[in-house]
């Protein structure tokens, strides 16, 4: 196959997933997502002597940087509005959530934003993209051992946040192994 023929099918296989991966990361219009796309995919075409068989790990890491320039871009922008002053983005004309709008699953979310960022990024990799070790590893530019403790350490981190939370809005993770799950209920149940 063809290096053409090799970008051709990973963009018509994995367009739609590098568009759901750059919107649930960049909470703009529809048009910010589709340059973030389009700027992937145009890296993608320049760089297609080097797609992997798998490419879409390796679209990932190239759409984690295209982010990253975006989001760079946009505090260049909101800094220059603010000193120019005569814009609604400064003005802080924002419409807060009422009280009782709390979506289903907000706390594990509001767990989530109190970890760094890096380990956020691991856990929506492996949650949201679904994402293997070793795929992981190709997105975050590392070996397989690396990713797998990283996102071992950022599951710990989240479970630690989770249990910071008000217990009556928490609810078990099912994170326990079958044989520990049966040995804390026979604890809870009064077996040994």
């Amino acid at each position: 196959m063809s290096t053409d023929d090799a970008f051709d099918a990973a963009y018509r296989e994995h367009y739609w997933a590098v568009s759901r991966f750059v919107a649930r990361r960049l909470d703009d219009q529809a048009w910010e997502v589709e340059e973030v796309v389009a700027e992937v995919f145009a890296v993608a075409w320049r760089r297609r002597a080097d797609l992997p068989e798998s490419p879409l790990p390796w679209l990932y890491g190239v759409a984690r940087n295209c982010l990253a320039n975006t989001v760079r871009g946009k505090g260049r922008y909101r800094r220059l509005l603010a000193r120019l002053g005569h814009h609604e983005v400064t003005r802080g004309g924002r419409t807060v959530a009422s009280p009782d709008a709390e979506r289903p699953g907000s706390w594990v979310l509001e767990a989530l934003s109190r970890l760094t960022e890096t380990d956020q990024e691991v856990l929506r990799l492996t949650a949201w993209e679904e994402l293997t070790v070793e795929e992981l590893g190709t997105v975050l530019g590392c070996g397989r051992s690396a990713a797998a403790m990283r996102l071992h350490r950022a599951r710990r981190r989240l479970r630690e946040q989770i249990e910071t939370l008000d217990p009556t809005e928490r609810v078990p993770l099912g994170c326990m192994s079958d044989k520990a799950g049966r040995a804390g209920q026979a604890d809870k149940d009064g077996h040994a």
